[in-house]
């Protein structure tokens, strides 16, 4: 039996649920998060002969089910997670949560109450790891990054430092060169948080990857260790201490010398002020040979010389820094000079703001490169700070930002007004070592200029036309359709602004552009379907969607006017949202899940805490019963819809009498006449309602009856065709669409724009007050003027 992502978060954050009000996220987490370690490692290990974590007597999720009830079930919890923990050197580390703590979970009745709630949750069939094939763990490892980003928007801005979101962890990972790396290298992250950066990069190496990575609070290092015990990660190694006073990882047994790494990548909180506390005599050569120190209450280029220090002469890195260390001077001017005549900086990325829960100011990405430091002659740089979607309170990079942001990097591709290869020669001598993208990149919007001419004389100006010339290139002589010359310089707008669209849509240019979209749908289709009618246990789901996505891309390279990241982006939110939990169950169970549907519960709570559910329908697991119906019932459908149209249209007629006996008097003949209709219509309605209510249930019996039909060429038309199609090609379809609209909303502007001439308008102006004038002169009033 397979379970789809949803199914996990849903319990998972059911169980947050029953903590809130008693503590904050930054707190409730840590609970919620070590019993899903408990639950998932008791699943996986229990009786195994050489598993990654050894499950004691009396150490399991078994062990905490049986405490369910009883009065000590908080100091027992505890007990249990002591002893797992004592069995795998893990004190400190799953045991940081205390369960009997009165202050957080409550005193007598109600910690025994609330505890058992929430073992009961981690009972549910869902959450079962051990009956569950969950299409490798990746599946769970995804469900813990759920709640990671979730803990993080409820921590709030001053306790979500831990977490770094995982669009921006996903940039990191691609640009490192990690996809290179042999099983004899090594990835470090020196303020590691929750582990997920370090999780993401190692998952982009094609081999096991040594992890190495150090945080300060205990506990968030201790979230780190069971971050990686969930992600197949066990042989990873986390350390907890202050990274700039005890460095914990040396080349030698005297700790004289810092550990080299391969990869470094670090997401280090911003401008760290009491970074150089306990510095003095562990400085461990990080700052020699600079003609500065970073600044004591600012820690930022004391992180980027940390990283700098860590990495292998031919060691590359990844780190994210506020955007002021790409300018700021003093101290850090002369460090940054330092820095960038070594060679060490290969590329810079300017993020959008907002994306992080620490802080809200706009940050970077700094791509160090020791091992072409010596031949380096410039340095890439990206504008991406426009690139983003509101989500909440925060900003969020989309798929198609992630991906843009990737593919131009690794590329090197410039583009007017987001990247740009810089040479050092016009950083040093033109800019005086000065980082700041925008010195590079004008990444503005173009001003929309107004023509004073145009203003006074009228004419739509020749530059305004021009503009569109994107437009004009794909659509041959719908310009001379759309407008005519009308002096040097100047035209008119040939048709009404009101169908200015129509013209556009009906014009056989775009017609044939409609056809050409569809076109290189149809052949990414061809191709994709050789991988998505062949989906078995082998399957690496997300290598799946990352074969169809490059696909797309490049059918779609040559479709001018749609953005071919946009088309990126309606593929990867369909896999997010629906194809992603389809193929995994796919995987897992086979086509034929496709003949199985669930039962939809509504739950009640009762006046006692418990839980009470009432089956309120049904939904097909995979393939939703409207296609079913549309398919083989659509006959049925039919006659359903028309017998509610006609009770549809009878109640209409009946509320129209209804009215008519109320503005009639009672003895009006009339009157007798309608309240007869009434009844007759009543009548109607009541049998109608009885047989449509017969024809649903028999409708709903019948689709139910037909899941078990299915063949399964069936299942895979329907899922498939009519299904993923369906709605990826819909996505795409709005582009097609939109194209049109941005046209005709900006021609229907510009015309507008210089409909009417100033002296049209002051000629209205000066009839308007001389009426005005004549108004008031006929109400006794003095004239007035100006």
């Amino acid at each position: 039996m397979a379970i789809k992502k949803s199914e996990i978060y849903s319990s998972l954050w059911a169980s947050c649920d029953e903590l809130r009000g008693g503590m904050d996220a930054s707190q409730y987490k840590d609970y919620i998060l070590t019993l899903l370690f408990v639950k998932y490692v008791s699943d996986k290990f229990k009786g195994e002969k050489y598993p990654d974590i050894k499950i004691p007597e009396n150490g399991s999720f078994d062990d905490i089910i049986a405490l369910k009830g009883t009065k000590d079930i908080g100091e027992g919890i505890d007990k249990v997670i002591g002893k797992l923990a004592d069995e795998n050197n893990l004190r400190n580390v799953i045991d940081n949560a205390h369960f009997n703590d009165e202050a957080k979970i409550g005193k007598g009745q109600e910690m025994v109450d609330k505890l058992t709630k929430i073992v009961s949750i981690f009972q549910r069939p869902e959450l079962d790891f051990k009956n569950n094939r969950v299409g490798g763990d990746d599946i769970l490892g995804d469900a813990y990054e759920y709640l990671m980003r979730n803990f993080a928007t409820e921590s709030g801005k001053s306790k979500g430092q831990f977490y770094t979101p995982a669009e921006v962890s996903r940039v990191l990972a691609k640009i490192i060169d990690i996809d290179k790396a042999t099983n004899k290298q090594n990835v470090c992250d020196p303020a590691c948080g929750s582990g997920s950066l370090l999780i993401k990069v190692a998952d982009e190496a094609h081999c096991d990857i040594a992890i190495y990575g150090q945080e300060k609070e205990t506990t968030t290092a201790g979230l780190a260790i069971m971050n990686f015990v969930l992600h197949n990660k066990a042989t990873g190694e986390i350390k907890a201490d202050n990274t700039f006073a005890a460095p914990q990882y040396f080349e030698d047994d005297e700790h004289t010398t810092l550990k080299r790494f391969d990869y470094v990548v670090a997401n280090p909180p911003f401008s760290l002020k009491n970074w150089s506390n306990g510095i003095v005599g562990h400085e461990y050569g990080r700052f020699a040979g600079y003609d500065a120190m970073p600044p004591e209450k600012n820690g930022d280029y004391a992180w980027l010389l940390h990283i700098i220090k860590s990495m292998k002469t031919s060691g590359k890195a990844a780190v994210i820094l506020p955007h002021g260390v790409l300018f700021r001077g003093n101290a850090e001017a002369a460090i940054r000079k330092n820095i960038i005549d070594n060679g060490y900086i290969k590329g810079i990325i300017g993020l959008p703001a907002n994306l992080f829960y620490g802080t809200g100011i706009p940050a970077c990405i700094i791509m160090l490169d020791k091992e072409s430091a010596e031949a380096r002659k410039g340095i890439f740089m990206i504008d991406a700070s426009r690139d983003f979607v509101k989500d909440g309170n925060k900003n969020r990079l989309r798929e198609r930002d992630i991906y843009k942001i990737v593919t131009t990097f690794n590329a090197a591709i410039e583009e007017t007004g987001y990247s740009r290869m810089v040479t050092i020669d016009e950083i040093k001598n033109k800019n005086d070592y000065n980082l700041n993208i925008p010195r590079y990149i004008d990444g503005g919007v173009k001003e929309d200029l107004q023509d004073i001419t145009a203003h006074l004389q009228g004419g739509i100006p020749a530059s305004d036309i021009d503009d569109l010339s994107r437009y004009w290139g794909e659509f041959v002589g719908l310009k001379e359709k759309l407008f005519t010359p009308l002096r040097e310089g100047y035209y008119k707008l040939n048709v009404e602004k009101e169908i200015v669209r129509d013209t556009i849509y009906n014009d056989h240019t775009f017609e044939n552009y409609g056809k050409k979209v569809e076109q290189a749908y149809e052949k990414w289709q061809k191709i994709a379907d050789e991988l998505l009618f062949n989906i078995n246990n082998e399957t690496n789901p997300k290598a799946l969607i990352v074969e169809i996505a490059e696909r797309i891309v490049a059918e779609f390279e040559d479709v001018k006017l749609i953005d071919k990241h946009d088309v990126y982006q309606v593929l990867l939110a369909y896999w997010q949202t629906i194809m992603a939990d389809d193929v995994y169950l796919i995987k897992n169970d086979g086509y034929e899940v496709g003949s199985e549907y669930d039962y939809i519960y509504s739950k009640n709570r009762k006046k006692d805490g418990s839980e009470s559910k009432k089956e309120t329908g049904w939904e097909g697991k995979i393939i939703p019963k409207e296609l079913i119906i549309t398919k083989f019932f659509a006959e049925d459908k039919l006659a359903v819809d028309e017998a509610q149209r006609f009770i549809e249209e009878a109640q209409s007629r009946l509320d129209e009498l209804s009215e008519q006996e109320n503005e009639e008097d009672d003895s009006n003949e009339t009157n007798v006449i309608a309240a007869k209709a009434a009844i007759s219509l009543k009548k109607d309605i009541s049998e109608k309602t009885k047989i449509v209510k017969a024809l649903v249930q028999q409708l709903d019996d019948n689709v139910k009856s037909k899941y078990a039909e299915l063949t399964l060429m069936q299942i895979q038309d329907l899922l498939i065709n009519r299904k993923w199609h369906t709605q990826i090609y819909e996505g795409i379809y709005l582009l097609y669409k939109t194209v049109s609209q941005r046209i005709t909303e900006r021609i229907v502007e510009i015309t507008e724009r210089y409909e009417q001439t100033l002296p049209e308008i002051n000629k209205k102006v000066a009839l308007l007050e001389k009426k005005v004038q004549q108004h008031l002169k006929a109400m006794g009033f003095k004239s007035i003027t100006n």
